[in-house]
């Protein structure tokens, strides 16, 4: 890479940018329940608690027997009713079943077409993604101009800038191609 501080700075914020493209997309990607039991399916609920609203998470342990059930276990059990009454409210898709103990939510498997859905929403995360990362590309794309038009980079200087650019987005969309491939695979095992 070219010696320049400007340069230094473009690669910079174009390796920034391109980081959180992807980590973005890592972030929707773990939104997406995969038919499996996961304890943030239920951050976002609410329980009528004490005279107030609680988050359910504050209110007892939340963990996963196995890959398909979460269990509750709240530290009153007084609350049992209330928080029943929260994850039904809630629309996760999930029904509770209390036991007077613990609430067990059982995770249904995944149909074959809610799989496929699934997947189109992955690759059209992945696309989105692909297009934030071209976006980065044409600004820095642009920044090398305005320096080459203000002759502080020579021709030659210009061309080594742009190949590194274009070697950086071929990376970043390699990365999302592996990591939306990753997520169909897993999603489409059953």
């Amino acid at each position: 890479m070219i010696e320049n501080e400007e340069v230094e700075e473009i690669f910079l914020i174009l390796e920034d940018k391109l980081e959180k493209t992807v980590s973005v997309m890592q972030e929707e990607f773990s939104t997406i329940r995969a038919g499996r039991a996961n304890p943030h399916v239920l951050d976002k609920i609410q329980v009528e608690a004490y005279g107030g609203m609680s988050a359910l998470n504050t209110l007892g342990n939340i963990s996963a027997l196995d890959a398909r059930c979460l269990v509750v276990s709240p530290w009153d059990k007084s609350l049992l009713k209330s928080i029943e009454k929260a994850i039904l409210a809630s629309n996760i898709g999930i029904t509770p079943t209390n036991d007077g103990n613990v609430i067990r939510l059982v995770f249904p498997e995944l149909t074959e077409e809610r799989r496929k859905d699934l997947v189109k929403q992955i690759k059209r995360m992945g696309e989105e993604s692909k297009v934030a990362a071209r976006n980065v590309r044409r600004e820095a794309m642009d920044s090398i101009k305005k320096m080459k038009n203000a002759k502080t980079l020579s021709e030659d200087e210009v061309k080594a800038c742009e190949q590194d650019v274009e070697k950086k987005i071929s990376a970043c969309i390699e990365e999302i191609d592996k990591a939306v491939a990753a997520k169909e695979k897993e999603l489409m095992t059953v």
